[in-house]
């Protein structure tokens, strides 16, 4: 039986007067020669070993050579580090201290108690309480050929001891493949496509695997299959006055689907525009002679993709042109031209980068051409749409695919899950490549090469695309999506690109 410290003061307190009142009666007979004897405690219990286990170390020990004056009622353990201590009671080896913190390093005794009170402590033996790692949190899932890239940060706890391996597991068509890897991401193969997978991570450390994490969904895509997307918005036209003082010129766009997509436009944005032209962008907005055609049967045929100058159109008739012809080159200082130049270095329109495009609050400027385009989302022409928040389907890539603006589902593959802000699986570099122009005077963000792809890092493929349904496409269809940060529209395509 366990007996704590208020349970070893209840029997001190009823043991001593007792022991105290036979030393006061226990003199000599007749002679009258009075003496009392004095109360011993127990010597200290001889340490043994200290076992770890998950937030907790168990201890044993030998009984003293002396009881004391009176027999050993209990024994304390005791265990400090971390600037704590705890203890626990019993009447005999081992004993077990709970609650501690893995991975933190405890030295524990023990002290043995009768009557009297409690004895010396026992020599000390250090352990250090470990268990299996919490669980991992679920990041997202890139589609592949055959495959899955999964996404996770590590478990806020790794149990006190190091985490040795991750472990991915895609469960799905009755059949369950897995990947072990030392850090995020994991790349799961053997995987059917167009089936769709739940996929969660373990941790493993040296004492277990962790529980899994949460999951994600995710289908493989099937490299060649092709998508059918006639029907979807073959007549939509756009036929109305631009007020803006920039502008004041009829927007017009015309959309067929026979025999392939096909629009003929003004480039005259539908929605207000910003004044140009503007200190930064000297170019007035004059109407142009847009014409352009998609493919309805657009097929994935690129595992990386193509890149791409003019990524598409939108649905009002204005291309979607992300990149620049702007460049710096190597110099100190750099020599930099915004309309173009044999530079290596290729400047960025949008913040974070340190040059000024003079675009609008549409991420929109002017071309020398007098082409108004879009180089991040059309926020203009979402507010046009008034979808709120919602999938919104904005225009059509170079490919056929369709675009969307900003927003999907939170399972690919699930209508009824919740809308998210999609989230880019590009990130700015930690440092600077060799040769770059001095980050103090164009900050990172300032130029492409600034930043770098990593799969698995957002819910968007290296081309911000992923596989889906949609609200015009419930039965899935591979799209991309204009999104709040680099590489805002896609700067290339996974489909084929008409002749």
């Amino acid at each position: 039986m366990t007996r704590h410290a208020a349970d070893r003061v209840s029997i001190a307190a009823v043991l001593l007067p007792a022991f105290a009142l036979l030393g006061a009666c226990g003199g000599g007979g007749g002679g009258g020669g009075g003496g009392s004897v004095v109360g011993t405690a127990p010597g200290a219990p001889t340490i043994g070993t200290a076992t770890a286990g998950d937030a907790s170390i168990t201890v044993s020990f030998t009984p003293p050579s002396s009881s004391g004056s009176a027999p050993i009622v209990d024994y304390v353990a005791t265990c400090t580090g971390g600037g704590a201590s705890r203890s626990t009671s019993g009447t005999a080896s081992p004993l077990t201290v709970t609650s501690l913190t893995n991975g933190t390093a405890y030295s524990c005794s023990v002290v043995a108690t009768n009557a009297v009170g409690a004895g010396a402590s026992s020599a000390s033996v250090s352990a250090t309480p470990r268990g299996v790692p919490g669980a991992p949190t679920i990041g997202t899932a890139t589609a592949g050929n055959g495959s899955a890239t999964i996404a996770f940060t590590a478990p806020a706890s790794n149990g006190g001891a190091t985490i040795t391996s991750y472990t991915a597991s895609c469960t799905g068509g009755g059949t369950t493949r897995t990947a072990t890897g030392a850090a995020s991401p994991l790349t799961v193969t053997g995987l059917a496509n167009g089936t769709s997978y739940n996929c969660s991570v373990t941790a493993t450390n040296a004492v277990g695997t962790s529980a899994a994490s949460g999951q994600v969904q995710v289908r493989p895509l099937t490299p060649g299959t092709s998508y059918n997307t006639d029907g979807v918005l073959c007549t939509y036209a756009v036929a109305e006055f631009n007020s803006s003082p920039s502008v004041n010129a009829n927007a017009s766009a015309f959309w067929s689907c026979n025999p392939t997509r096909a629009v003929i436009a003004n480039a005259i944005p539908n929605h207000a525009v910003g004044t140009f032209p503007n200190p930064a962008n000297p170019n007035s907005i004059r109407p142009q002679q847009v014409q352009a055609t998609f493919t309805l049967t657009p097929t994935v045929t690129s595992a990386t993709g193509n890149n791409v100058m003019i990524a598409g159109y939108a649905l009002n008739g204005v291309k979607f042109e992300p990149g620049t012809n702007g460049t710096c080159d190597g110099a100190s200082p750099p020599n930099c031209n915004f309309a173009g130049g044999g530079g290596q270095w290729r400047m960025e329109a949008l913040p974070p980068s340190g040059f000024n495009f003079g675009t609008d609050s549409n991420n929109a400027h002017v071309q020398p051409t007098g082409e108004y385009h879009y180089h991040g989302l059309p926020t203009g022409l979402i507010t046009k749409l008034n979808k709120g928040t919602a999938m919104t389907l904005v225009g059509w890539a170079a490919d056929g695919f369709p675009i969307y603006a900003r927003w999907g589902y939170t399972t690919a593959d699930d209508a009824t899950s919740a809308i998210k802000e999609l989230v880019p699986s590009w990130r700015l570099k930690a440092a600077p490549d060799a040769g770059r122009p001095a980050t103090s005077l164009y900050p990172m963000g300032s130029f492409t090469q600034d930043y770098e792809y990593v799969a698995g890092l957002g819910d968007l493929d290296q081309c911000n695309g992923r596989t889906g349904v949609t609200p015009e496409f419930p039965g899935g269809i591979y799209y991309y999506v204009a999104t709040s940060a680099f590489p805002y529209v896609h700067r290339c395509v996974r489909g084929n690109l008409p002749n």
